[in-house]
């Protein structure tokens, strides 16, 4: 039997129009119309609707590092998400050895496997951040495990074939030895190639898109700077429409002004994404990233013990608080959390409301915080009902006090 949502305002695109109803049928929406809301409809009172929130950068989230992920660990990362109104997201891995990394990657998609329906966020695969990055420009990444993305390394990994099935993304340095190869080998077996961790110049970034690379990943952290003269990574990837500009907006790692010229230059082009780690949704205290210690202070920025950030503790939510605060328009900020991350890694059944697109929803208060989110068409967070709790994790609260954790990190 069909399910039919109404609101007085909906994201239909990257617009805002109301009011609007999508009807939805084993999982999937089959219509979407406007104005009045037919009979049987769930009506929600005030608000407005979205596509779900696909976040293609997650380390890590409520004493979660996917690095050590375990079956119990992915559900109770899956269970929190949608308190933030993440419905899909990209487990990502960091710099370490190519055969650790195939290890990690097996592990997580073996914990993916056992999530069952209706829990929470849906994992899409693996996303490596490394081990083919600079060690100039390696932030928390240990340099030691760095590589060259040589054609032994990347057989290594298209020739697995559980991580082949399930890898979306590689960041990685495209200056490096052999890098250019290896992006047109990695595009051609169907893999996003992202510059990150990278002290390419701009001819080199232009280089890496020639090659087939579309995105930047957490642009301006850890790259080649811009320049007047010298464009670096972000001049480049500001200009160059065929970049999708990944940006963490907990206005720590990039600025307020520099978050609204990202949107000025290049709105429609930026994809939102946290870089969570274990400590996201979690009291200040000592986590893990990649096997090594990162602490989170009150200030809310994770840091490795000599003070480098070392990921984040965002909400993709609050991410988009916050680049509504510096001016951007509701309905930009929200596609950038939206159907561009999903195009990006080629979901074109995620990120909007249409029909055919996955039956993922957020409905959100006038605050832009979720009140309810829907996975295939199935409630899985409800503010005004206590979540239910599930086995603990080790280092993790159950469940239901996880969520109500998380949420809070995310005012």
């Amino acid at each position: 039997m069909d399910a039919v949502v109404a609101a007085p305002r909906a994201l239909l695109g990257r617009t805002i129009v109301g009011p609007a109803s999508v009807r939805i049928r084993d999982g999937r929406i089959v219509e979407v119309t406007t104005g009045e809301a037919p009979p049987g409809a769930e009506v929600l009172s005030g608000g407005l609707l979205t596509p779900g929130l696909v976040d293609i950068q997650v380390n890590g989230a409520v004493g979660v590092d996917f690095a050590e992920v375990d079956a119990a660990g992915m559900r109770s990362v899956s269970a929190a998400l949608p308190a933030t109104g993440v419905t899909r997201f990209l487990p990502t891995l960091i710099t370490a050895p190519v055969d650790v990394v195939i290890r990690q990657s097996h592990a997580v998609l073996a914990a993916a496997a056992t999530l069952p329906d209706g829990i929470g966020a849906r994992p899409l695969g693996v996303h490596l951040e490394g081990p083919f990055l600079s060690p100039k420009r390696a932030g928390v990444h240990d340099p030691s495990f760095m590589v060259e993305p040589g054609p032994d390394q990347i057989d290594a990994l298209l020739n697995d074939e559980v991580l082949r099935r399930a890898l979306r993304m590689v960041t990685l340095a495209p200056e490096q030895p052999g890098g250019f190869e290896a992006v047109r080998r990695l595009v051609e077996a169907g893999v996003l190639v992202a510059v990150g961790h990278s002290d390419a110049t701009g001819e080199q970034t232009r280089a890496a898109a020639d090659a087939g690379a579309r995105m930047v990943t957490h642009l301006f952290n850890a790259q080649r700077p811009l320049g007047h003269r010298e464009p670096g990574v972000p001049g480049v990837a500001l200009v160059d429409d065929r970049f999708t500009l990944g940006l963490i907006a907990d206005l720590a790692h990039v600025g307020p002004d520099v978050c609204r010229l990202v949107f000025n230059a290049a709105g429609a082009r930026v994809a939102l994404v946290t870089d969570a780690v274990a400590a996201a949704g979690m009291p200040p205290g000592r986590y893990q990233l990649g096997g090594a210690d990162v602490l989170l202070t009150e200030d809310g920025v994770p840091r490795s013990p000599e003070g480098t950030i070392a990921g984040s503790a965002l909400t993709l939510d609050r991410a988009v608080r916050n680049i509504v605060s510096v001016g951007v328009p509701v309905a930009d900020a929200l596609a950038s959390a939206t159907i561009v991350p999903a195009e990006a890694i080629g979901e074109s059944g995620l990120g909007r409301l249409a029909p055919g697109a996955v039956a993922d929803l957020v409905w959100w208060d006038d605050d832009l915080r979720p009140r309810k989110v829907w996975v295939d068409g199935e409630v899985v967070f409800d503010a005004e009902v206590p979540v239910a709790p599930v086995e603990a994790v080790e280092r993790v609260a159950p469940v239901a006090s996880v969520a109500a954790g998380y949420v809070a990190a995310a005012q």
